[in-house]
Parts: C-alpha cells; sequence; structure tokens
C-alpha cells in the first residue's frame, strides 16, 4: 500500500522514506553488520530497538523498495536483501556520518567506519556499494582481486577496540 507523497518534493519524498530514524539504522545494520535475518537485527543493534518497530520499519522498506525479503520455508528464517535502491542510500549514510563526526560527539569504536568512510572518499563508497551489490544483488565486484571494503572497516574497527581497551587499561 503506497500512499501519496505530502508533495512532490524530491526531498520530501526521500525523508518520507529514510527520515525515521530506526529505518537509517536498520539499512545500517544490513550495509555494514550484514545482518540479514530478524534475529540479528535485534540482536546486533546498538540502539536496541524493539522487535515491532523492526518488523514496521523492515515491512516499509520492503514496500518502499529498499529491500527485498525472500521468504522462508517453515523453520527458516526470512533473509533480507539490499535492492539496487537500498545500496544507493549508501552515499547519504556516509554524508549523515561524516556531518555526525564534525557536529557530534560519540564512542570512537562507533565513529571508525563514519571517519574511514570519509576519509575514502567517493572510491571508497563506490567499492562498498560494488562489495553490497555482490553480496546482495550476485553482481561480481569489477576488481574482484581488490581487498573488500568490508574488510578494511573490520580491521580498523578491531583496531580501534584495542586502542580503547589499552586507554581503559
Amino acid at each position: 500500500m503506497e500512499v501519496a507523497p505530502r508533495s512532490g518534493c524530491a526531498i520530501n519524498a526521500a525523508v518520507e522514506v529514510l527520515g525515521d530514524p530506526w529505518t537509517m539504522l536498520v539499512l545500517r545494520d544490513i550495509m555494514f553488520g550484514n545482518r540479514r535475518h530478524f534475529r540479528e537485527l535485534v540482536a546486533g543493534s546498538e540502539e536496541r530497538i524493539a522487535t515491532n518497530i523492526l518488523a514496521s520499519r523492515l515491512k516499509r522498506l520492503v514496500e518502499a523498495g529498499l529491500l527485498t525479503r525472500d521468504d522462508a520455508r517453515r523453520g527458516q528464517r526470512a533473509t533480507y536483501s539490499l535492492t539496487e535502491a537500498g545500496i544507493q542510500v549508501l552515499p547519504i549514510m556516509a554524508a549523515l556520518g561524516t556531518w555526525g563526526l564534525a557536529h557530534r560527539d560519540g564512542e570512537q569504536r562507533l565513529r571508525v567506519r563514519a571517519e574511514l568512510l570519509r576519509d575514502g572518499g567517493p572510491a571508497l563508497v563506490e567499492a562498498m556499494m560494488d562489495e553490497l551489490r555482490e553480496l546482495h544483488l550476485g553482481i561480481p565486484r569489477p576488481d574482484a582481486d581488490a581487498p573488500k571494503p568490508s574488510e578494511l572497516l573490520s580491521v580498523a574497527y578491531e583496531a580501534a577496540m584495542r586502542d580503547a581497551a589499552r586507554e581503559s587499561a
């Protein structure tokens, strides 16, 4: 059931789909955490999303065409995958992360991804989008031999965790 937007403004249309904070966090966890099942999304949520909120957001994202839901047979879990439209939210997330780094405080371990995307610039964002296309759409990465951006993010996060442990010791 698609609801007509409040206006024909492109910004309004985007905000109506992406403007809810939980929506962006669900997409973040699918993109960066490779959480593709309901239980993984609940268990891995830094912000402790409630199950009813998560169910609502997943349904909305499927209806909006940012995710697909592969229905599972009895006893199996449904898998959520990004569509091309969902993958194209990544540059928006990178821009939000850059803004957050400049104007908001936060834990270093949680700022690492935004810092890496900011410092890596458009080339890293595009490489991450290529990796998401491979994972969610089955489209091989153009440079299959290049390191995966998710691996770079993981290494940077682990280093930040080690640094935080040293500082607290």
